[in-house]
C-alpha cells in the first residue's frame, strides 16, 4: 500500500488523508526467521543427501524438518507483513493477525502525550517505539513497535497533533 491509497480493512472519510503508513522493522521478526530459514535448509539438505540411496526413513525426516522450518519462517513473516501502523489526518491505527484480525484506533484530538524510544540496537539499524498516551490515562494506549525510521513517524504525528489543536474551536 503506497501513500494515499486505502488499506483494505479500514475506511477512512472524504476528507482525511494518509499521512503516514508503515509496518515493523524487519528486525522485529527476530532469530525465528534466521532459524526457520536454517531448520529448513539442514532439512532439505538432509533429505537430498540421504536420496542419493533411494528414499528411506532419513529422507522423509528431512523433508519433515525442511517442512517445519519452512513454516516457521513462513508464519514469522506472515505476522510481520499482516502488521501495519497508520496516521491519518484524524486518526491512529495499528492492525496486526494472520487469521483473525485486531484494529485499535484512536483519533488525534484523543492524544494527550507520544513518546519515542529507541535503544542503541535501534538507533544504530533505524527502528524504534512510538507510544501514545491518551486524554484520562496515564499508561500507554497504543505502540507503534519497532517503526522504521522513527524519527519520521513521530515528527509527521506532531505534525498532525499540531494541525489537530489549531482546527479545534474555542471553547
Amino acid at each position: 500500500m503506497g501513500l494515499g491509497s486505502t488499506p483494505k480493512w479500514f475506511h477512512i472519510s472524504d476528507d482525511e488523508d494518509i499521512i503516514w503508513e508503515s509496518r515493523p522493522h524487519p528486525i522485529s521478526m527476530g532469530t525465528r526467521m534466521p532459524i526457520g530459514i536454517g531448520v529448513a535448509l539442514v532439512g532439505v539438505l538432509l533429505a537430498t543427501w540421504s536420496a542419493t540411496g533411494g528414499i528411506d526413513t532419513l529422507t522423509l525426516f528431512g523433508v519433515a524438518v525442511a517442512l517445519v522450518g519452512a513454516a516457521i519462517a513462513l508464519a514469522c513473516y506472515l505476522a510481520w507483513t499482516n502488521t501495519r501502523y497508520v496516521i491519518t489526518s484524524g486518526e491512529l491505527y495499528k492492525k496486526h493477525g494472520v487469521i483473525s484480525r485486531n484494529v485499535i484506533q484512536f483519533r488525534l484530538d484523543r492524544i494527550q502525550n507520544t513518546s519515542l524510544r529507541q535503544t542503541m540496537l535501534g538507533r544504530v539499524l533505524g527502528y524504534g517505539d512510538l507510544t501514545v498516551y491518551t486524554a484520562g490515562s496515564g499508561d500507554p494506549e497504543l505502540t507503534f513497535e519497532r517503526v522504521p525510521q522513527p524519527e519520521r513517524a513521530s515528527s509527521l504525528l506532531s505534525d498532525e497533533l499540531e494541525e489537530t489543536v489549531r482546527n479545534e474551536p474555542a471553547v
